[in-house]
């Protein structure tokens, strides 16, 4: 079944390569995927969409996602300045890359209809200064995907991660993507109890 991610951020925080890896990450478990960035002003700090289609049969869509199955939302000051929730159903995954719940990001009202399982913040920039040195929270959010979503396991996206960098930089990445899989299960296990 087709299942489409779109991807927000800004210029700069490795959008599309995230798009990337998890085609990758796909494909290597059997799928098929396509990745594709949204050509807009590719300026640094511009907000940049990415798409990312992932189905067990050919893709023949080549338009962008207008109707997200999960939105993967990299830089959380995005939030009032784009209409990021459009076309996202009440079934939908939202994952956005915060230390702040979906209340104190000013949304909390806007969610209420959606799965609580299915929303979830990971202080992603966090993980990537911890990991990494860099604030880039791209490669974490695929972590994270894949435990919200159990659509990709998260071995498959070490494996792209992997196969994107060098050993040292995928390395980690590779433990930034970890790190962000375990808090949102965590995260999943509260919301399923609460």
């Amino acid at each position: 079944m087709l299942f489409q991610v779109r991807i927000h951020g800004r210029g700069g925080q490795g959008v599309v390569s995230a798009a990337e890896m998890l085609s990758v990450a796909a494909f290597l478990e059997g799928k098929h995927a396509q990745a594709f960035p949204s050509f807009g002003s590719e300026r640094m700090g511009a907000p940049v969409m990415a798409f990312c289609r992932i189905d067990d049969k050919e893709i023949r869509l080549r338009e962008p996602v207008m109707r997200p199955d999960a939105l993967i939302i990299q830089d959380p000051t995005l939030l009032h300045q784009v209409d990021l929730f459009s076309g996202v159903s009440p079934d939908g995954y939202i994952l956005i890359n915060s230390t702040r719940s979906f209340d104190e990001l000013g949304i909390g009202e806007f969610v209420k209809g959606y799965r609580a399982e299915h929303l979830c913040t990971v202080p992603a920039t966090e993980l990537a200064l911890k990991h990494v040195g860099r604030p880039l929270p791209n490669v974490a959010l695929l972590g994270g995907f894949a435990a919200i979503s159990d659509r990709i396991k998260i071995d498959s996206v070490c494996a792209a991660i992997r196969d994107k960098f060098p050993t040292k930089i995928a390395d980690g990445n590779i433990a930034a993507a970890r790190e962000a899989y375990q808090l949102v299960l965590e995260q999943m296990k509260e919301a399923s109890h609460a």
